[in-house]
């Protein structure tokens, strides 16, 4: 059986066959190969496009989807094991996801990091539980990765580039600023699938502080000589953006100061001008620029940025919608590729 939880367990043809699927639903979005299937939503944090998406992508392909929120119209779930189950959670997770799969096709969660300790936060405990005692396929709707993002937006390049191939374009991942911290996970994603692809891919951040997580450092190394491509890390903003034919942004809170927030504040506070504004992207070579959204105008990206024909965020935001058909079409119907 197989999953998608994250990009680097799929081969790379594997995820050029969702793209490609991906393009063929966006031209025909109607169809019936998932007709009389289901899949279980399951939001253990908000959601706009990846809820809106996910519910008619599984409609558009003739399936239902049940939506369940934990702890609001769902009972609470525990996820220890050999717990005394004598809190707030009212199930565990054994059971839910026995349950679950004995009802619907697929399951998808999306259950951010509690940003309190990012050793334990790392292990992405909901999500794996899911995918260990479920016997239906398991999405992952973000948690640490957002592996349906990275999809979305490889999608967007391939349009605007008009080729599948993206080796040797300059790609930028640049940390931009936000009054809060928030969870790397698009930035994980970002990383992983952009070496993935073979692009020179450059890290940009404040700071040796504001690197990402070894883990996902280490697969764009493993990625970047793999595909032939590149990885650096940098804190030079002209110089990471000078001849950019891609700038991603992405706000992230420093992992050394996770679940203390507060003694963070100060430093994130003095890079305000990483904002992505028409000076830099004036470095770039004629590069579109992209976010995952939601994104806070004139703090991570200026109004001509995100108004210019340069930004291609909205035409990504779409991409979820079939990217997402393709994910589940392929999880159901040819689960042999991966």
């Amino acid at each position: 059986m197989q999953h998608f939880l994250n990009t680097q367990d799929w081969s790379v043809d594997g995820l050029q066959h969702l793209l490609a699927k991906a393009s063929e639903f966006k031209a025909n979005k109607l169809g019936d190969q998932l007709k009389g299937r289901s899949i279980a939503l399951l939001f253990f944090n908000p959601s706009m496009r990846t809820r809106t998406s996910f519910e008619l992508g599984a409609f558009q392909l003739g399936a239902h989807a049940v939506v369940l929120q934990p702890g609001k119209d769902a009972w609470p779930i525990e996820f220890e094991l050999g717990t005394a189950m004598d809190g707030d959670t009212e199930e565990h997770i054994i059971e839910v996801a026995k349950v679950l799969s004995s009802y619907v096709d697929m399951i998808a969660v999306r259950a951010f990091p509690k940003f309190i300790d990012w050793q334990d936060d790392r292990q992405d405990k909901v999500l794996n539980a899911f995918a260990r005692y479920a016997t239906v396929p398991v999405i992952n709707m973000e948690t640490i990765t957002h592996p349906c993002q990275e999809l979305a937006h490889i999608l967007a390049l391939q349009e605007q580039f008009a080729t599948r191939d993206l080796r040797g374009k300059k790609y930028v991942l640049t940390w931009t600023y936000h009054p809060k911290a928030l969870n790397t996970a698009v930035a994980n994603s970002a990383l992983t699938i952009a070496t993935r692809m073979g692009m020179d891919v450059t890290l940009l951040c404040p700071n040796a502080q504001y690197l990402l997580d070894e883990r996902y450092m280490g697969w764009a190394e493993d990625n970047a000589r793999a595909a032939g491509g590149s990885f650096t890390v940098s804190h030079d903003i002209e110089r990471s953006y000078a001849g950019a034919h891609v700038v991603y942004a992405k706000s992230w809170g420093a992992l050394p100061y996770f679940g203390n927030w507060g003694a963070e504040q100060p430093m994130r506070e003095q890079y305000k001008h990483f904002i992505v504004d028409e000076a830099k992207m004036a470095l770039t070579d004629g590069g579109v620029f992209s976010h995952c959204l939601p994104l806070r105008r004139n703090i991570k990206a200026t109004d001509a940025v995100m108004d210019s024909p340069a930004c291609i965020a909205v035409q990504e935001a779409e991409n979820r919608l079939h990217v997402q058909k393709a994910v589940m079409d392929t999880l159901i119907n040819h689960p042999e590729i991966r």
